[in-house]
């Protein structure tokens, strides 16, 4: 948790973002809204801190999930979430400093994940009536034919959300929920292959299914270094990845002298990009936080190429 105070700092320390440019939530979600994706039942236990001993398992995170600290932390995740995709939605693009919580089912959490941000997000701008279609888009390494489980599951045979998720074939969860698109990679994959993956699905999706929304999980876990990751990605890889998902343009990846074109990819399309950080192990958490602010790092770039 203390990692998103660090993201924060390290984004303002060096400069990526000015503070004219950080928005807080005005309030946390209420019950009704976290009820568009979970279970009442689920939800009223959690906001009364009533998490039963099975429930905790699951969760991961041990008896602390029944304080108030982190039920108000889990709270301001969601209408990170929320604020992030409106402002989205408003300026083209924008970045949470957390978020990306996609293992939570509708009744139960599950690997670090209570409520799934993206999930409520989505059915709240539904409802709304702000978008008529979300796509998801999940790169966080541990899906294993799903888009962090519990997001496939909520959204499973719907028409108006596409779950698309690139990970690590083999990594948690043994139990596979199905996405409307899964590509899964073996261990080792490097920068190439899986931006080459990536530029080669992507575009695709954006053409056929035509969201009016990205809601964009940039975990950091497919890097060579994580601890709970099996993929091999490198820094350079990692940055280059934010820029494909976003741009709408050539990304030439120097180091193995591969070039990449991404004609068609979000931002190029019109669509306007929420990002989330997703997930990421490691024990330096200043290390981590680096890692996560590549996504902003990216997102500025394009915000002061394109004049958003």
């Amino acid at each position: 948790m203390g990692v998103f105070h660090l993201i924060h700092n390290a984004l303002l320390n060096a400069e990526i973002i000015c503070p004219e440019q950080v928005f807080v939530p005005s309030a946390l979600p209420s019950q009704e809204t976290l009820e568009l994706a979970h279970a009442p039942e689920y939800v009223g236990s959690f906001l009364q801190g009533t998490f039963d001993e099975q429930h905790l398992r699951r969760i991961g995170f041990g008896e602390v999930t029944r304080s108030q600290t982190l039920i108000d932390r889990t709270l301001a995740e969601v209408a990170g979430t929320l604020l992030t995709a409106e402002l989205a939605l408003e300026h083209g693009l924008a970045c949470n400093t957390a978020g990306g919580t996609h293992h939570a089912f509708p009744a139960h959490g599950s690997g670090f994940c209570i409520l799934n941000d993206l999930a409520i997000t989505a059915e709240y701008l539904l409802r709304l009536g702000t978008v008529q279609r979300v796509l998801i888009l999940d790169l966080d390494v541990h899906q294993a034919r799903d888009i962090g489980d519990g997001t496939a599951a909520i959204f499973q045979g719907r028409s108006d959300v596409f779950t698309l998720s690139v990970h690590a074939e083999r990594n948690f969860p043994s139990r596979k929920q199905r996405s409307h698109l899964d590509v899964g990679l073996p261990d080792g994959t490097g920068d190439a292959e899986y931006l080459g993956t990536l530029s080669e699905v992507l575009p695709g999706i954006l053409q056929s299914f035509r969201p009016d929304l990205v809601l964009y999980d940039a975990g950091v876990d497919p890097h060579e270094d994580d601890e709970l990751g099996r993929l091999a990605l490198t820094d350079e890889g990692l940055q280059r990845r934010e820029l494909l998902v976003g741009e709408g343009g050539r990304i030439l990846v120097f180091l193995l002298r591969v070039l990449v074109l991404v004609l068609d990819t979000c931002l190029g399309h019109g669509v306007p990009v929420a990002g989330c950080v997703g997930g990421g192990y490691h024990k330096d958490l200043h290390w981590l936080a680096q890692r996560h602010t590549f996504l902003h790092r990216a997102a500025t770039q394009l915000w002061q190429a394109r004049r958003l």
